[in-house]
């Protein structure tokens, strides 16, 4: 089991770690989880505060989601795992030569073509549905009510704002978002109020219809005739036939804990097959050049291994087992030398997603991931729903396993994660954003089972990310002879000032002996980590 020194903070934080008996939700807006919390109060349970989370945060941190949102999640309820796949496939009607045909050499990034089926209303209804102690209605009261009366905008969410708008502002195919998000003519300031009636009654219908409106009445209504007059393939059909997935979680050991994942399409396995390839070798310190070399080495094979056979569960070349075995990972080990390896032609690109962790007093907790993808999505807007653009990670090469097709899910950069000891559950844990979430999943599972940081310390721990072939940037704080001696063996290692870029996490770990919760909460934005 885990165990930490009280005061093992070796690193400079503004937040102190929190403890609580009867719930806890960490998350990266403090109103979001200061409604997660209410719901806690007045009787739901960690699925129920994790719902009305997560649809506050398309309200109050529209900049990194929305209801036209995918969702993932990974948790422990009724004495068992549970994983949930709610991201939605690439509309019927589309394909690598529609999309030739329409005069692009790559999937536009904005506009309704990138538009796959959204999946977070229909995920927290299911949610709601199978674990839920509230209504639906019940679990969105609190983002209504936000949307409807407005909130302050806090630092990150203005100035993610304003890059936004910096983006989206003058695009013809950004009106909808305009209107919505812009209607003043500019993205709004620190501290001033924000509020959006139709984002308020469509969430409220959401919650009244238990999201059928959404996929097969009046809103799906909306959603196809938009999409249907700027041009894009998503038709009624698509939404009509959506369901989410329940599906088996994932998980190797690693060093007597299982880590879990949600499987393919999430990219979850990246982060399992890294640790599988780690947990081979001695691993001294944290701080130690060795030690990192050999993370920023099993990453990169990570990631070259997943962007070759990551995609729809469907369409997999190659089984899960075998991804994630310990033949593959041996395998892979053994190319590892005392020298950087360039892993082919593979990148990362950034992401805007939420990440949320709850817990209650019963033991039941949730680690919930939620994303439009970049930022807003693809600034296609209607009823106050912003649109994904899922459908930009697909390839349009026909031989690749991730190739574009109607109604297929692509590779998804989404993946919450979830710790357990001997069968009992430790408790969720998460850092979003793109293609640093898996290395942000091996850096606090290491920091905490290798390393022994609390929640807190694990989450102010400066972190690394690998950009590109050889390349790395590292955060202010990072040891700067630690990045010249990477440099020596070959690693490309910047610091760099952008700490928002290292992906924003959450931790609740639960004690099973006295049923305490213990959280941390990210530094790099503005999270809060509450309970009571």
């Amino acid at each position: 089991m885990l165990r930490f020194d009280p005061v093992n903070h070796p690193y400079p934080s503004t937040r102190a770690m929190l403890h609580a008996r009867h719930g806890m939700i960490a998350t990266s807006q403090p109103l979001a989880a200061q409604a997660g919390l209410t719901i806690l109060q007045r009787g739901g349970n960690a699925v129920d505060a994790a719902i009305a989370t997560a649809a506050c945060l398309t309200v109050v941190e529209p900049t990194a989601n929305g209801i036209g949102s995918d969702v993932f999640a990974l948790g422990y309820a009724n004495g068992q795992m549970f994983g949930l796949n709610s991201s939605g496939p690439a509309p019927r009607a589309i394909s690598i030569d529609a999309i030739k045909a329409a005069g692009h050499e790559k999937i536009p990034q904005q506009g309704w073509v990138p538009c796959a089926v959204p999946g977070a209303p229909a995920g927290w209804a299911a949610l709601n549905a199978r674990y839920g102690r509230l209504t639906l209605s019940e679990c969105l009261a609190p983002a209504i009510a936000y949307a409807r009366h407005g909130y302050p905008i806090s630092p990150s969410l203005g100035r993610g704002w304003k890059s936004a708008f910096r983006s989206l502002g003058n695009n013809p195919l950004a009106q909808g978002w305009r209107e919505t998000f812009a209607s003043k003519g500019r993205a709004p300031e620190i501290g001033e109020m924000w509020s959006s009636a139709v984002h308020g009654d469509t969430l409220e219908e959401i919650g009244a219809t238990n999201a059928e409106s959404f996929y097969r009445g009046a809103l799906a209504e909306k959603i196809a005739k938009a999409s249907a007059a700027n041009g894009g393939f998503l038709t009624s059909e698509d939404l009509a036939s959506y369901a989410p997935e329940w599906v088996t979680p994932v998980s190797i050991n690693y060093r007597g804990f299982d880590v879990w994942e949600i499987p393919p399409n999430s990219q979850g396995i990246v982060a399992l097959i890294a640790l599988n390839i780690l947990k081979g070798f001695d691993i001294a310190a944290r701080e130690d050049a060795d030690t990192l070399h050999k993370q920023f080495e099993a990453m990169k094979l990570a990631f070259a291994t997943g962007k070759e056979h990551i995609t729809d569960y469907n369409h997999l070349r190659m089984p899960v087992d075998e991804l994630i075995s310990d033949a593959l990972a041996d395998k892979l080990r053994g190319k590892i030398g005392d020298r950087a390896l360039d892993p082919g032609p593979i990148s990362g690109t950034p992401g805007g997603t939420v990440y949320l962790a709850a817990a209650d007093g019963e033991g039941n907790m949730v680690s919930f991931i939620q994303s439009n993808y970049t930022g807003f999505g693809s600034g296609a807007v209607v009823e106050g729903i912003a649109m994904n653009n899922r459908v930009i990670d697909f390839s349009l090469d026909p031989t690749h396993v991730n190739a574009l097709a109607g109604g297929k899910r692509t590779y998804h950069t989404l993946m919450p994660g979830f710790l357990t000891h001997s069968g009992t559950p430790i408790g969720p844990f998460g850092v979003m954003g793109g293609y640093m979430q898996p290395q942000g999943h091996v850096q606090m599972v290491m920091n905490t089972v290798d390393f022994g940081l609390n929640p807190q310390a694990a989450l102010d721990a400066p972190r690394w990310q690998w950009l590109k072939e050889k390349s790395f940037s590292v955060e202010v704080g990072f040891p700067p002879h630690l990045a010249d001696a990477l440099a020596r063996r070959g690693h490309g290692v910047q610091m760099t000032l952008d700490r928002g870029s290292f992906g924003r996490g959450q931790i609740i770990w639960r004690n099973p002996e006295t049923g305490v919760h213990m959280g941390g909460c990210e530094p790099r934005t503005d999270a809060a980590v509450v309970g009571w």
